[in-house]
């Protein structure tokens, strides 16, 4: 009994071998191309980000998210208008605006359209002082931003204890070239 086992073994052992030999160079590669088939569906739009989260309601989340852009102010913007007046006490009169000089319905028009625009041509950042979402940089405090264009009026002097998140930098610095992103702690 003790002969079978060990041939068993024996021979278990040397087909383990002969069929992990080395010799593949002969085998010939299978390529796969990705299966684009079937239905995809968008689950969320972010062009701005916090913008969705802030001024569109719970029920209307998974409307707004497959709602194509160019559609979004015409569907939603009285709905981002009404949470920016109940949330703002920056829009708590009529004619109030933001620094921008923009009041509550030409705002939420803006912010409806949840797309982030980028110029071709000029400078590219959230808001500089001189110009405004036009695009992105990593260094843009895009948070405090917003809440400054949200909660601080027109001077952006208004509500200071809600026009800031206190998150002045980040928590590593970005590399200079390609993928900009500093690596993971």
């Amino acid at each position: 009994m003790k002969t079978i086992k060990k041939i068993s073994i024996v021979f278990g052992l040397s087909l383990l071998a002969f069929n992990c030999s080395s010799d593949d160079d002969n085998t010939e590669m299978m390529v796969v191309e990705p299966d684009f088939s079937g239905t995809y569906v968008q689950k969320d739009q972010m062009g701005r980000p916090a913008v969705n989260t802030v001024f569109v309601s719970a029920a209307s989340k998974d409307a707004f998210n497959v709602t194509i852009p160019s559609e979004q102010n015409a569907a939603f913007q009285s709905m981002f208008q009404t949470n920016l007046e109940a949330l703002s006490p920056a829009y708590g009169n009529d004619g109030d605006k933001n620094a921008l000089q923009l009041d509550a319905a030409t705002f939420t028009g803006l912010l409806a359209t949840d797309v982030l625009n980028v110029s071709l041509d000029g400078t590219t950042t959230f808001y500089d002082g001189d110009n405004v979402l036009t695009g992105r940089n990593l260094t843009d405090d895009v948070i405090t931003v917003e809440l400054l264009l949200i909660f601080g009026g027109e001077t952006f002097m208004e509500n200071p204890e809600l026009s800031n998140d206190n998150v002045d930098a980040n928590d590593k610095t970005f590399l200079t070239s390609f993928p900009y992103l500093a690596s993971p702690w």
